[in-house]
C-alpha cells in the first residue's frame, strides 16, 4: 500500500507545535485522504451563506457538525444537525450549531462548521466502528466492532496489535459474536469484508507510522455491499505516545538467561547455619538437591556454612559466579548488588520482600538502577526463587522437587507458585522449570520465554501472571515461541472491577481483559479459565500427540455421559464427526443392537471388555477419526482397571505401529477409577475420574495450539482453517 506519509507528517507535526491535543475535523479528513481511507465529501464552512453553498455542491442531504479544537464531543453540544435537505435549512443549522457551541462553552475556540454528505443508513448498510488506542500494556491496539448503540451495550468489539496483516484484519471483522449481521440478514445483502478488512489494515498502518496519534476512532463506519466509508474521522495527539519502549535484545536476553538458568556458580547472599532462616533452606536445598556447580555461602561473618567456605562479600569469592540468590532483608539488598555488578553475576535472585508491593517503589526504582548500571539481571524481588531441573538446580526456600519432565511453570504469585508445586507433586507431573517472577522488577515472562524457546528440556510453558510489564514484547515472543511449543497463561483479573466503562469510543473500549483476551488469542497462546485448568493442561497437553484434523469421535458405555461429553465438546471448540454409512455399519457390528452408533457411539454399559477394544481399535484404524473421547462407566463386566489396561494396551499397538491419535477419557465409578486415571495418564492417555469436562477440555486446549502452529493436514493449508475453527473459543 502507497501511503502520502509527508503530508501526514506535516499536519502532526503542526498540531504538536501547537501544543494541541486533537487534530481538526479538517486535518483529520486530510489524514484520510492521505491513507486511503474512504470518507464522504465534504468541506469546511465560516459562514451560513458558505454552509448553504457547500451543502448545494455536495448534494443534499448533508450533515453539519462543529469544528473545535476544544469541543470534541459535537453531539453533546449539540454541535451535529443530520438530514439538513435545503440550503435555507443549511443557514439555519450553521446558526443553530453556532449558537450551542457558544453556551456549551463559551470561550471555546471555533474554526467554522463541517458540511459533509449524509450517507444512507439502514437496509443494506451496516454502521460500525473501527479505532486505535495507546494501551498502556500492549502499545498500539486496533478494535472493530458493531457501531450504534451495540458497542455501547453489547461490548462485541474485537482487538488486534497493530501492525496487521491482511487475514488478522479479516479475523477481526469475523470475530465479534454479532458477525453474522455483516453477513446480511432478513434478505439484507452482506457487506463488503474485504473493504471493511482493507479499511482496519491502512488504519492500523497509519497508527503504527504515526504513534504520536494516540486515539483514532473512525465511528461511525458505514459498511455497504459496495464499500466501506468512515463518516466521522477523530484523532487525539500525544507526543509521549509514539516514545519507543527499551528493551534487550533477543540475543542478550537468551544470554543473561541461560547463565541464570545454567549456572556454573552460585552465590547466597545471607547464607545461615540457623534452620529457619531463607539462607538455611536456600543453601539446603542447593547442596541436598544435587546442584553440581559451585556453591558459594556469603556471609559477613565468615566460617562454614553447612560445610562450605564462607565469604565475608561476594567480591572475595576466587572464581566467577553467575547468579546470586539474596536472602537479606530489602534494604541490605542495593549494597550487595553494587558488589554483584563488580564480579559480573549475571542474575540476581531476589527473594526479599520490602519494595514496591509494600509501597517502597523507590527502594524498587534504586535497585533497578544499580543492576542496570552494571548488566545484572533481577528476577523478582518478593519471590520464592526457581527451580531448574535438568541442572538439579533448586535455588528457593521452599521444599526441593525432583519429578524430571518437560514443562516449565512460572507464577506471578508465591501462594500460587505453592499450588504449582503440590499439583506438581501430587500429579507426578514431570517439570523442566518452576519460577517466580514476583514484582517484575526486571525479568519478565518474556524474558523466560526467550529462554524456554531454546531450551530442549521444555516442551510446554504455563504461566500464571496478572499483568504484563511489557505486553507487546510478550505477545511478540509468545506469538514466535507458541509456533514451536504450547503456551498456556492464566491471566488473573479478567473481571477486575476497575475495568473502563464501555461507551463509543475506542479508548474506552479497551476494557483490560478484552484486549488481553483477543491480543493473547492473537498471539497463539492458549488460555485457561483459572488455575486448575492451566495445571491440567500443563499436564496433559504434552502427552496427546497433534491431531491431524477436526473430527472427534466419542465412545461412550453410559448414554448419560455422552451427552455431557457431547456439550463439553461444544464449549471447548471441537467438532463432533458427522458419521458416514460405512463407519456407522462397522461400528454397529461390534455394539449391541439397542446400543447407538452415530456419534456419540454408546456400547451401553453392560459390555465386556472386548467391546471397547474393538470400538476403540475401529475409531483409531479409520483415519477419518483424528481424535477419540472414551466415555467409561464403571461395571463388574469391565472392572476400571480391566478398562484401563485394556485402553493403553490398544493405544500402545497402535502407536507402534505409527498411528497416533488424541485420546482422552472420563471415568465415571466408584473410587477405583481414579488409580485406573493414573494408570491410564501413566500410559500416556489423558483420563480424569469423575469429570465429563476435563478431558475434553485438555483435548480442545491442544486443538487450539494445533490450529495456531498449523499442523500439516493432507489436501489443505490446516493452519488458516483452523485459526476459524478457534475464533472466539478459549
Amino acid at each position: 500500500m502507497t501511503y502520502d506519509k509527508a503530508a501526514v507528517r506535516t499536519i502532526l507535526d503542526q498540531a504538536l507545535a501547537d501544543g494541541r491535543t486533537s487534530l481538526s475535523a479538517p486535518e483529520a479528513k486530510l489524514v484520510a485522504d492521505a491513507y486511503g481511507i474512504p470518507t464522504p465529501g465534504e468541506g469546511l464552512a465560516t459562514t451560513a451563506e458558505g454552509a448553504a453553498g457547500l451543502a448545494a455542491e455536495i448534494g443534499f442531504p448533508v450533515v453539519l457538525k462543529i469544528v473545535s479544537p476544544d469541543i470534541l464531543h459535537k453531539t453533546d453540544a449539540g454541535g451535529v444537525v443530520v438530514g439538513v435537505d435545503s440550503e435555507d435549512a443549511a443557514r439555519d443549522a450553521f446558526d443553530k450549531i453556532l449558537a450551542n457551541a457558544r453556551a456549551y462553552q463559551a470561550d471555546a475556540e471555533i474554526t467554522g462548521v463541517q458540511v459533509q454528505k449524509m450517507l444512507v443508513t439502514g437496509g443494506d448498510v451496516q454502521e460500525v466502528i473501527v479505532g486505535a488506542v495507546t494501551d498502556p500494556t500492549f502499545g498500539k491496539v486496533v478494535a472493530f466492532g458493531l457501531g450504534g448503540v451495540l458497542v455501547e451495550v453489547l461490548k462485541d468489539v474485537t482487538f488486534r496489535l497493530a501492525p496487521l496483516g491482511g487475514d488478522e484484519a479479516r479475523a477481526m471483522i469475523d470475530g465479534i459474536g454479532a458477525h453474522e449481521m455483516l453477513d446480511g440478514v432478513r434478505g439484507a445483502r452482506p457487506v463488503d469484508k474485504d473493504a471493511l478488512a482493507d479499511l482496519v489494515r491502512r488504519l492500523s498502518d497509519l497508527v503504527t507510522d504515526f504513534p504520536q496519534f494516540a486515539e483514532v476512532d473512525l465511528n461511525p463506519v458505514l459498511a455497504a455491499p459496495d464499500g466501506a466509508t468512515a463518516v466521522d474521522f477523530r484523532i487525539i495527539v500525544d507526543a509521549e505516545a509514539g516514545k519507543p519502549v527499551e528493551r534487550y535484545t533477543q540475543a542478550e536476553i537468551l544470554t543473561a538467561m541461560t547463565r541464570i538458568m545454567k549456572p556454573r556458580a552460585v552465590a547466597v547472599i545471607g547464607a545461615s547455619n540457623e534452620d529457619g532462616k531463607i539462607g538455611n533452606s536456600v543453601m539446603k536445598n542447593l547442596v541436598n538437591g544435587g546442584y553440581a556447580g559451585d556453591i558459594y555461602p556469603i556471609n559477613p561473618k565468615g566460617g562454614e556454612v553447612l560445610g562450605l567456605k564462607a565469604f565475608a562479600g561476594i567480591v572475595d569469592v576466587p572464581g566467577d559466579v553467575d547468579v546470586a540468590v539474596f536472602a537479606v532483608p530489602a534494604k541490605f539488598v542495593g549494597g550487595a548488588l553494587e558488589q554483584c555488578g563488580q564480579k559480573g553475576v549475571a542474575g540476581a535472585i531476589l527473594i526479599p520482600s520490602g519494595f514496591a508491593e509494600t509501597g517502597e517503589q523507590e527502594l524498587q526504582d534504586e535497585v533497578v538502577a544499580i543492576a542496570r548500571k552494571h548488566n545484572v539481571r533481577i528476577l523478582g524481588p518478593n519471590i520464592y526463587g526457581y527451580y531448574y531441573l535438568p541442572e538439579s538446580l533448586c535455588a528457593t526456600f521452599c521444599t526441593p522437587y525432583d519429578v524430571r519432565g518437560s514443562v516449565a511453570l512460572s507464577s506471578q504469585s508465591g501462594g500460587i507458585g505453592m499450588a504449582i508445586l503440590g499439583f506438581s507433586r501430587s500429579s507426578r507431573m514431570g517439570v523442566s522449570a518452576i519460577v517466580g517472577v514476583g514484582n517484575k522488577a526486571d525479568i519478565d515472562e518474556d524474558d523466560l520465554l526467550t529462554f524456554f524457546e531454546s531450551d530442549d528440556n521444555t516442551n510446554l510453558i504455563a504461566m500464571h501472571l496478572e499483568d504484563l510489564k511489557d505486553g507487546r514484547a510478550f505477545a511478540e515472543t509468545a506469538a514466535r515461541v507458541s509456533k514451536q511449543k504450547p503456551v498456556v497463561v492464566l491471566k488473573a483479573g479478567r473481571t477486575s472491577l476497575g475495568a473502563r466503562a464501555a461507551s463509543s469510543h475506542t479508548g474506552a473500549l479497551a476494557g483490560d481483559d478484552k484486549v488481553y483476551d483477543d491480543i493473547l488469542r492473537q498471539s497463539g497462546v492458549v488460555r485457561a479459565p483459572g488455575l486448575n485448568e492451566m495445571l491440567q493442561y500443563a499436564r496433559g497437553i504434552p502427552l496427546l500427540p497433534t491431531p491431524k484434523g477436526e473430527n472427534v469421535v466419542i465412545i461412550t458405555g453410559a448414554g448419560g455421559s455422552g451427552v455431557l461429553l457431547s456439550d463439553a465438546c461444544v464449549d471447548a471448540g471441537l467438532t463432533l464427526m458427522d458419521i458416514p454409512p460405512d463407519l456407522d455399519e462397522a461400528f454397529r457390528a461390534y455394539i449391541p443392537p439397542f446400543g447407538a452408533a452415530g456419534n456419540p457411539v454408546d456400547i451401553t454399559g453392560g459390555e465386556p471388555p472386548s467391546t471397547y477394544r474393538n470400538t476403540i481399535a475401529l475409531g483409531l484404524s479409520d483415519e477419518r477419526i483424528h481424535a477419540l473421547i472414551l466415555g467409561y462407566w464403571h461395571t463388574i463386566v469391565t472392572p476400571p482397571m480391566v478398562f484401563a489396561e485394556l485402553v493403553a494396551d490398544v493405544v500402545g499397538e497402535f502407536r507402534a505401529k505409527g498411528i497416533d491419535k488424541p485420546v482422552v477419557a472420563s471415568l465415571s465409578g466408584d473410587v477405583q477409577v481414579e488409580e485406573a486415571s493414573q494408570y491410564l495418564f501413566d500410559h500416556g492417555v489423558v483420563a480424569y475420574p469423575y469429570t465429563t469436562e476435563t478431558p475434553v477440555q485438555v483435548l480442545g486446549a491442544k486443538y487450539r495450539w494445533a490450529r495456531n502452529a498449523g499442523p500439516a493436514t493432507p489436501g489443505r493449508s490446516a493452519s488458516a482453517d483452523w485459526r476459524k475453527q478457534s475464533a472466539g473459543v478459549w
